[in-house]
C-alpha cells in the first residue's frame, strides 16, 4: 500500500512539474477549458435563478372564488366547510360584497361609478390561498371548486406558470445538449494533447516497458495530467461565473431599484460547485484515458 501510494504521489508531482516548465501553454489550455465550461454553467446558473424568482411569485397562490348572487346563507356554510376540508387550501377570507363595494369607492377613478349605481352588482367572494403546488394541481383544484353549488366563477390564472416551466424544461434541455456537446469537444481535446505527449516520449515509453514497468504505471501521469487540466479548467470556469455574476449584479441593482424590488442573480451552490469541479476533473480523465487505452498498445519495444 506504501508503495502503491508512494508511486501516486510521484506521478502527481511529476505531471505539476511538466505543467510548470510551459506555464504559457498549460494557462492558455486551461483558460479554453474553463470558457468552454463556463457557457453550459452560465445557463444552468441563470435557469436556477429564474426557477427560484419564478418560485417565490408562486409560493402563495391565491384564487378569488365568486359567489352567486342568489346564494343562501346554507350554501355559503357548505362552501366554507368544504373549503376547511380541502387539503390545497392553506386559508381563506370571506369578502363580504358590501366591504368589496366600500374598497371599490375609495378608488377615485371608481367613486363616482359607485355613487351612480342605484344597487350593489358585486358578489360575495372567497379569498383562497393555496398551499405551494404543480400548476396542474392547482387548474383540478379550480375546476372542482367552480362545480360546487352557489359558486359562479373561481378565478386563477396559471397560464403563465406553465408557460415558466416550459420555457424552464426548455432551457434544461438546452443546457444538456450544450453540455454533452462542449464536454465531447474537451474529450477530444485532452485527447489528441496526451497522443502527442504519448508520440513525444515513445522511447521512453519504450525502455520502460522493457525493464518490466505496467501499463497502469505508464498511464498514471498521463491520467493524472489530464485530470488536473480538467480539474483547473472547472476552476477557471467557476471564477468566470462568479465575477460575471458580479458585474450582472452591480448593473441589477440599479435596474432593481428602479422597479422597487430585490432581484440579484446568486451564484452556484456549494454542491454544484463541487459537481462543477468533480464532472471537469473526471472529463480531463477520461480524455487521457481514451487516448492512452488508443495508442498505448501500439508502442511496443523493439
Amino acid at each position: 500500500m506504501k508503495t502503491w501510494l508512494i508511486q501516486h504521489w510521484q506521478a502527481f508531482t511529476f505531471t505539476l512539474k511538466q505543467l510548470l516548465r510551459t506555464p504559457f501553454t498549460s494557462l492558455l489550455s486551461i483558460v479554453v477549458i474553463g470558457i468552454t465550461f463556463s457557457l453550459p454553467v452560465g445557463v444552468y446558473t441563470l435557469l436556477e435563478n429564474l426557477q427560484s424568482y419564478s418560485g417565490k411569485m408562486v409560493e402563495t397562490p391565491e384564487l378569488s372564488v365568486f359567489l352567486k348572487l342568489d346564494v343562501t346563507k346554507t350554501e355559503e356554510e357548505e362552501i366554507r366547510r368544504r373549503l376547511e376540508m380541502q387539503e390545497l387550501i392553506k386559508s381563506f377570507q370571506f369578502i363580504p360584497k358590501d366591504y368589496a363595494l366600500k374598497q371599490l369607492a375609495q378608488d377615485n377613478e371608481m367613486a363616482m361609478v359607485v355613487d351612480n349605481i342605484g344597487h350593489n352588482p358585486l358578489p360575495d367572494a372567497f379569498i383562497v390561498t393555496t398551499r405551494r403546488a404543480r400548476a396542474e394541481e392547482l387548474d383540478q383544484l379550480r375546476t372542482n371548486l367552480q362545480e360546487w353549488p352557489g359558486i359562479e366563477y373561481v378565478q386563477f390564472d396559471t397560464d403563465w406558470a406553465k408557460r415558466v416551466d416550459a420555457l424552464l424544461n426548455l432551457g434544461r434541455l438546452a443546457v444538456v445538449i450544450l453540455t454533452t456537446l462542449l464536454s465531447i469537444a474537451l474529450i477530444v481535446v485532452i485527447f489528441n494533447t496526451i497522443r502527442l505527449q504519448i508520440l513525444t516520449k515513445r522511447e521512453e515509453i519504450e525502455v520502460s516497458k522493457l525493464i518490466g514497468a505496467t501499463d497502469s504505471f505508464i498511464q498514471r501521469p498521463f491520467l493524472y495530467f489530464g485530470t488536473i487540466q480538467g480539474l483547473a479548467g472547472g476552476m477557471m470556469a467557476w471564477l468566470i461565473m462568479v465575477l460575471g455574476i458580479q458585474l450582472m449584479n452591480d448593473e441589477l441593482a440599479v435596474l432593481a431599484e428602479l422597479y422597487a424590488t430585490d432581484f440579484h442573480l446568486k451564484h452556484l451552490d456549494f454542491e454544484d460547485s463541487i459537481s462543477l469541479l468533480a464532472f471537469s476533473a473526471w472529463l480531463g480523465w477520461l480524455g487521457a484515458r481514451l487516448s492512452v487505452a488508443s495508442y498505448l498498445w501500439r508502442i511496443e519495444p523493439k
